[in-house]
């Protein structure tokens, strides 16, 4: 597959996302053949977006169309750090041109990426340090975002910006109903396959894998699922126990695409009632149940519509994993950090306050509500918990990890909340419903 191929593919990506588009349905309309190549060469561009934009400012003054300023943006993002590039910069300059060249979109513009991106080659590190005071380029997230974070962890911004801009590794959640991880562990190494334990049950891969390729996924053994949210069904589960005769009932408020909905089902015999909003993300629940051979009352609607669902039944435990900002899974998805909107993060924190409100009445007494983000933001964690309990006498917090920040690779920078060292950033509240209390 020619390389100027795989950077139009690329560049339609980054476009997309510039115009406000998630990264995933744009790759989706990739053909088949190109996806991998433009997902990689998609994600580290949007990795080094904000660095490639300064850049692109000091070789043009007035931006190009937005194909040709999207092809030229990739480029520079792709090979202005020498060290990360992943081909050579002549080679990848080179390949630019071509592609704009191939496209009637840019043909007209080629002449123009070709100048810009010859002069970066020559001025490449007068260039690069003329960009380094500005914090946008310089940590590759918008200037409201790193402001947020300078406020929210001002130990630890510094490095969460940098875990944000390397690639995440891929984990894997054991099924051990249906086999042992030292088992499985010994299996892969007798196929060549190598990874590590992480936490109770977790797998992580010596490099990231198509699921296909995985021993054992096909056939239920193991899930795709982060280290910090493989915590989730541990930490609800911990001290529940049904009534004398009876299966726990559990809720998952936001369940789709079903990982945290399996993991309860896995570890404990239990009734559980999945919710998920959209009904097309809610059928990847019913799929994700089904190859790992495990059931569950799967409803398509609004959790905070309580009367529209619920059969007045209170629930031993329910998880609510809500709507978040995603700031703690951008080494995932580096789309997030580009399409987020300061005024985003009030907005979902009232829709977490919703939800709360809605289904805390939901808990039995003596029942526990686990709360989760995948953000790193206080407003959408730790203040909303603060807020809640302030307001529900009958909330009584109990031992949970509270924000975990995200870190890249077991030899990164240590930091407090960080026991795993690599996971996503997540935000965990366990409230027990006092048992004194009647709603």
């Amino acid at each position: 597959m020619p390389l100027w191929r795989q950077l139009q593919a690329a560049a339609g990506v980054v476009r997309a996302v510039r115009a406000g588009e998630s990264a995933t349905p744009a790759l989706a309309r990739v053909p088949a053949d190109l996806r991998p190549a433009a997902q990689s060469l998609s994600f580290h561009a949007l990795r080094q977006l904000g660095r490639a934009e300064a850049l692109r400012r000091r070789l043009a003054k007035r931006a190009p169309p937005a194909e040709a300023d999207a092809l030229l943006c990739t480029a520079l993002a792709l090979c202005w750090h020498e060290a990360d590039a992943p081909y050579e910069a002549f080679t990848l300059v080179d390949q630019a041109v071509e592609a704009a060249k191939h496209s009637p979109g840019t043909a007209a513009q080629s002449g123009f990426l070709n100048a810009c991106l010859r002069r970066f080659l020559r001025e490449r590190d007068a260039l690069v340090a003329a960009t380094d005071a500005d914090p946008v380029a310089l940590w590759n997230h918008p200037r409201w975002w790193i402001e947020r974070l300078q406020q929210d962890h001002p130990q630890h911004w510094q490095a969460i910006l940098r875990a944000n801009n390397g690639a995440a590794p891929m984990t894997l959640r054991v099924n051990p109903r249906r086999t042992r991880r030292e088992d499985l562990l010994q299996a892969w190494r007798e196929a060549g396959m190598a990874a590590v334990p992480v936490g109770e049950h977790g797998l992580v891969l010596d490099r990231p894998r198509p699921v296909t390729d995985i021993p054992g996924f096909a056939e239920g053994l193991v899930s795709v699922q982060d280290a910090a949210a493989q915590l989730a069904a541990p930490l609800l589960l911990q001290g529940l126990a049904p009534a004398a005769g009876e299966r726990l009932r559990l809720l998952d408020a936001c369940a789709a695409p079903g990982g945290k909905t399996a993991h309860l089902l896995e570890l404990a015999d239990a009734e559980v009632t999945a919710l998920e909003l959209d009904p097309q993300r809610a059928a990847r629940i019913d799929e994700t149940l089904q190859r790992l051979g495990l059931s569950a009352r799967i409803v398509a609607a609004d959790a905070a519509a309580v009367s529209q669902w619920w059969d007045g039944r209170p629930f031993d435990g329910i998880l609510l994993d809500a709507p978040c900002t995603a700031s703690g899974i951008v080494r995932r998805h580096p789309d997030v950090r580009w399409l987020r909107r300061p005024g985003d993060v009030a907005r979902l924190a009232a829709q977490q306050q919703r939800l709360l409100e809605a289904l805390w009445p939901l808990v039995r007494p003596g029942g526990q509500l686990l709360y989760c983000t995948c953000s790193v933001f206080r407003e959408e964690g730790e203040q909303r918990i603060r807020t809640f309990v302030a307001h529900n006498k009958s909330a009584l917090l109990r031992p949970a990890p509270g924000h975990l920040l995200p870190a890249s690779g077991r030899g990164a920078e240590a930091v407090r909340d960080n026991p795993e060292s690599d996971h996503d950033g997540f935000f965990y509240a366990r409230l027990e419903k006092d048992p004194a209390a009647a709603d």
